[in-house]
């Protein structure tokens, strides 16, 4: 009997910022999400900011090369009460959408709220939840150090599920 894998959709999903930044690649195949990368761009407060934001769209650049999405995902800005920080992380969204367009990606974007719901099923749900619901859903053999990578693993999440 002849088997046949079926690849439905692949995401790069982030969750942007400058001082870390969330990757991750997840693929719907045979009607399960699987994770094949995760990690967390870090940059140093040292560099000038240009460079930080070079540093995240090269390493958006390259993770485009290496998996070829179908698409890239991304979670919405959401005002804060630091506004120089809104607004680099603001920017940091500019460039990595500028990097998917230069690829011919399509760009998704999902609220923070949108996001919990599809991962734990709950809109205001805390992270340990959502991280959580994401160690069953998905298979994380990593270890996941910072909150960003899973904040970008959920965001995939999310789209794989808005795609049906």
């Amino acid at each position: 009997m002849l088997s046949v894998t079926i690849h439905l959709m692949k995401v790069l999903a982030i969750d942007p910022g400058y001082g870390r930044c969330g990757m991750a690649v997840v693929e719907k195949v045979g009607g399960k999400e699987i994770l094949i990368y995760s990690d967390c761009v870090e940059t140093s407060p040292k560099d000038e900011f240009s460079e930080r934001l070079a540093a995240v769209a090269d390493a958006c650049a390259r993770l485009i090369t290496e998996h070829s999405p179908d698409h890239m995902a991304m979670e919405r800005l959401y005002f804060s009460n630091n506004q120089k920080t809104a607004m680099r992380v603001a920017e940091m969204r500019g460039a990595l959408l500028n990097t998917a367009a230069l690829a011919g990606i399509p760009a998704f974007e999902y609220t923070p709220g949108q996001i919990k719901n599809a991962a734990a099923g709950f809109g205001a749900a805390d992270k340990t939840t959502v991280a959580r619901m994401l160690r069953m859903l998905l298979k994380i053999e990593k270890v996941v150090r910072y909150d960003d990578e899973y904040d970008a693993i959920a965001v995939g999440v999310t789209h794989l599920a808005h795609q049906r």
